[in-house]
């Protein structure tokens, strides 16, 4: 008779393991979110930059063929920041798909037959 009679007793570790993986998996889940947002947030102080520079080198031309290279220029380099910005966009999402899919196989109960 040295067992406990208390019907919860069975379920604590149960429980906890379960509390100790959900708080796992939002601690990783919110860190890719912190690292995506820094990444992004560099992305439009470059953004900002961008727009800053060439207002700048268009007001200095001297002729429409000057201004037209430098849009040419642009929007070579525009499309190369989209093209950045598609790549990171899918590497974030995946990153983030990771920690749930992850974190949904480490310490989640499976049902057991």
């Amino acid at each position: 008779m040295g067992k406990s009679t208390d019907a919860s007793t069975p379920f604590a570790p149960f429980g906890k393991g379960q509390t100790d993986a959900m708080t796992g998996m939002q601690k990783e889940i919110l860190d890719a979110y912190e690292q995506a947002n820094r990444a992004w947030l560099a992305r439009m102080k470059s953004e900002v930059e961008f727009w800053s520079e060439l207002t700048s080198k268009l007001a200095a031309t001297r002729s429409v063929p000057e201004a037209m290279e430098i849009y040419q220029n642009s929007t070579a380099q525009r499309m190369q920041m989209a093209t950045e910005d598609g790549r990171r966009l899918t590497e974030d999402c995946q990153k983030i798909m990771q920690k749930f899919g992850g974190s949904m196989s480490n310490g989640w109960p499976t049902k057991s037959t």
